[in-house]
């Protein structure tokens, strides 16, 4: 390896990879962050730390936010006062920080909106003279594609990856509280409870996020960035105790053939992998499930004699109207086909509540038997499987040197259900050991402010069914987005296992 190479792999597109991750790379310290309260929190105190970059990915960023909502404009640290706002604050880190460089990439939709973010736009008026501060909107994707992942490297030795972005309407606790006067936009709206999920890492897990990064600062135009070498004081957070110490941790992509690279699905395979695998079951949080690739696989193992459970926490409804067109009339379209597959009750979708008020959940989160848990910014939907790019990062137990890593990804699920279900943690391996089954003991959980409630299938008239069916919104593929709907190969196709159902199957069935 020649002098300044990057340490983390060979080259960025490695024809040698398997389908279903791009590299399997050494993380010194790993942890999930579970919700933006603690993330922005830890995040700015990492950012604190950093001496050489701070490069940020994502699909929207917004500098109006605090990273410590509802506390004090500036906060106090040995050096001094900091400003708790992120354009203030990352205009006093670089003037704090002689030797640092802050880049920024966000998702090119929405840029008209911007102007509708009054003090961002002065945040960036006020970042434009300072030559370490840069920021880019991301149009390197085919039409209709959207530039996705949740990326942030520090100093290229530690870097988080998942489904949380530095914007508006992200930030809540993990008492997600019915009414939380803290929960509030920039100027001053409330809006309802959230729930996200991203990884943090340290070592040379981050430093291959770091290539992924650079890489693609690269193809959206920003001049190359070199490599940094690594300080010698870590950006760790100091009060973040590590779930995870030297273990490895995969990394899957998916991305669109674009100007003369390749599509990527590793993302879309390495669902697949982790589904056929499971034998007891499989936990999952998602924003969407509407992904045909996904489905199959489910109702291909509901089919079995020995099928595993399997259990999605999604919201209640998508976010929007047209979302709602899309993503809640597939996810019932799809529900009903698998339930021909799932004669033993195997398969369960369930929404959690805070109060009567639905949370939202944006996580994106797979455990499967307690041995692998992947964190990411891919959705269970079609878009996030071939056309939107994005980044998951996951750690298999199975494999050599990781078996230490099984009694924390089961800490990891129980902690979960505790946060859904207003449990202590320490109750939940007991309850499940008593019930059996995931979903059993959520039927038998006593009532509380938190809770999961089950989905309950809706009748969808012709044209909805057709709008799911085609699958107009929420295509596999850039060039499916401009195909007749009579072309669409959609969501249920010829050889599929899943069959466009005719008959309401969940009619009286709570699901």
């Amino acid at each position: 390896m020649g002098k300044g190479a990057d340490p983390a792999s060979q080259t960025f597109d490695d024809a040698s990879a398997e389908p279903s991750a791009w590299r399997y790379v050494h993380a010194s310290r790993a942890n999930v962050i579970v919700d933006a309260e603690d993330y922005f929190h830890l995040m700015q105190q990492a950012m604190l730390n950093a001496r050489k970059r701070v490069l940020l990915i994502g699909w929207d960023f917004d500098t109006r936010i605090h990273l410590a909502q509802g506390r004090r404009w500036y906060q106090r640290r040995g050096e001094g006062k900091y400003p708790v706002r992120l354009g203030s604050f990352i205009l006093w880190l670089t003037r704090h920080r002689p030797d640092l460089e802050v880049r920024i990439l966000k998702w090119s939709y929405g840029f008209l909106k911007f102007f509708g973010r009054g003090s961002m736009m002065i945040d960036l008026a006020r970042w434009w003279p300072n030559r370490r501060i840069d920021f880019k909107f991301d149009t390197a994707h085919p039409v209709a594609c959207s530039h996705h992942q949740k990326i942030v490297v520090i100093d290229n030795n530690l870097a988080v990856c998942g489904g949380i972005d530095m914007t508006t309407d992200r930030w809540d606790t993990r008492e997600h509280l019915e009414d939380d006067p803290r929960r509030k936009r920039p100027r001053g709206a409330q809006y309802g409870p959230w729930h996200d999920v991203t990884m943090m890492i340290e070592g040379a897990a981050a430093s291959a996020l770091g290539e992924l990064g650079r890489d693609r600062w690269g193809r959206a135009g920003g001049k190359p960035l070199e490599l940094v070498e690594h300080p010698q004081e870590s950006a760790w957070p100091d009060d973040l105790k590590p779930q995870f110490e030297n273990v490895e941790i995969g990394i899957a992509r998916t991305r669109a053939e674009y100007a003369g690279t390749r599509a990527v699905n590793e993302v879309e395979q390495l669902f697949i992998k982790h589904i056929s695998r499971a034998k007891r079951y499989i936990y999952a949080e998602s924003q969407y499930f509407a992904s045909r690739a996904i489905a199959e696989c489910i109702a291909r193992r509901m089919s079995e004699d020995d099928a595993p459970e399997v259990l999605i926490v999604n919201p209640l409804h998508a976010d929007g109207w047209l979302e709602q067109q899309a993503m809640d009339n597939a996810r019932a379209r799809l529900v009903r086909s698998i339930g021909d597959k799932d004669t033993k009750g195997r398969f369960h979708i369930y929404h959690p509540f805070t109060g009567e008020t639905p949370i939202y959940v944006h996580a994106k989160l797979m455990i499967v038997d307690d041995e692998i848990v992947r964190i990411g910014s891919a959705n269970m939907n079609n878009r996030s499987m071939g056309l939107d790019s994005e980044c998951d990062v996951f750690i298999d137990a199975a494999r050599p040197g990781n078996e230490h890593a099984a009694r924390r990804i089961a800490s990891l699920r129980h902690s979960l259900l505790a946060e859904h279900l207003g449990l202590d943690e320490a109750e939940v391996p007991q309850l499940l050991e008593h019930y059996g089954s995931i979903a059993s003991m959520i039927r038998h959980c006593p009532p509380n402010s938190r809770q999961l409630r089950p989905f309950q299938m809706p009748e969808l008239n012709d044209t909805e069914r057709a709008f799911a069916d085609n699958a107009m919104l929420d295509p596999e593929r850039p060039d499916e987005m401009f195909e007749m709907p009579e072309k669409r190969r959609g969501l249920f196709r010829k050889g599929s296992i899943l069959r466009r159902p005719r008959i309401p199957f969940f009619k009286g069935r709570n699901r």
